[in-house]
């Protein structure tokens, strides 16, 4: 893993779909466990959500609220 990726997780935004613009880190569960059923795009965007879809399902989302706080 990228360690530049979790500040990407929460800065990054979706670039398509039902939750297009949303940060990466706001999409909810459900969606993130759709693509890990269903597969992630290739590249950087499914790396990152198939980083997220593991910070989800390891209940760890507070991880990245330091990294909200120093966005600004």
């Amino acid at each position: 893993m990228d360690p530049e990726d979790l500040q990407r997780l929460v800065t990054l935004k979706m670039p398509y779909g039902k939750y297009k613009d949303r940060l990466i880190a706001d999409l909810p569960g459900h969606y993130l466990a759709w693509f890990a059923r269903e597969g992630f795009p290739a590249g950087q965007l499914g790396r990152l959500l198939a980083l997220m879809h593991e910070i989800d399902h390891n209940n760890l989302r507070e991880l990245l609220t330091p990294l909200r706080d120093k966005r600004g």
